[in-house]
């Protein structure tokens, strides 16, 4: 499994870059309106500069036309770009043109294995399920990963399905396990993961036990 960061905050971003455990990021409106000073475009481009790996950048036009349009100008804003696109009639159609042009699409949204059979079918390269909201609403989300992990595996469908909205570590481990081949993870998630009380005791533990050991070296004669 691949784990992506859902963040616009770039120093966010190029700290947990350097523990060497995201392989992309995705970011969206809300997202990027916590941002001050930067425009989506330079700060799409800042994260690819930092991330080698897919970063995904949201379309905001509804018509047909207009959302054609908009993915093609974020689709060169660097090769590293995928364009996400809300799952609808319209989305759908926008796919099938744009992923025949070459460009990749991250089809966010989706809330059924419906949803996701037909973003794929349509030509999504990758499949956001939204699990948190899913159970918010009183469903099981990651029932809906399952479905869909079943289904893609069943006919090779060769879309990627990324576990989005996640809201605890064990939606983590619960996605992975699932077969879902990416989970999208926000910042604090993320450090959450890292952690362990147990951990922490370990550590204190040695440190202690070492300058134990060091000052009764110190005592012992040479």
């Amino acid at each position: 499994m691949r784990l992506f960061l859902d963040t616009a905050n770039i120093d966010q971003i190029r700290e947990v870059a350097k523990m060497g455990i995201i392989s992309g990021v995705t970011t969206n409106p809300t997202l990027m309106a916590k941002e001050e000073g930067v425009t989506y475009r330079d700060r799409v481009v800042e994260i690819c500069d930092v991330v080698d790996g897919p970063v995904s950048a949201e379309c905001t036009a509804r018509d047909l036309d207009g959302l054609l349009t908009e993915a093609r100008e974020i689709a060169a804003w660097h090769d590293n770009v995928v364009v996400k696109i809300p799952v609808d009639e319209t989305g759908l159609e926008a796919t099938a043109v744009l992923s025949k042009e070459g460009i990749k699409i991250n089809m966010t949204l989706v809330f059924s294995a419906n949803q996701a059979l037909l973003a794929a079918t349509a030509g999504a390269t990758l499949v956001s399920i939204f699990v948190g909201r899913l159970d918010d609403a009183g469903q099981e989300g990651m029932e809906v990963v399952r479905e869909s992990v079943e289904i893609f595996d069943q006919y090779h469908l060769p879309a990627q399905i990324l576990a989005a909205s996640l809201r605890h570590p064990r939606h983590v481990i619960e996605a992975a396990q699932l077969g879902a081949q990416i989970a999208t993870i926000p910042y604090g998630l993320l450090k959450a993961m890292v952690k362990h009380p147990l951990t922490d005791v370990g550590i204190e533990k040695f440190l202690a036990d070492s300058k134990a050991y060091e000052k009764e070296s110190a005592k012992t004669p040479s």
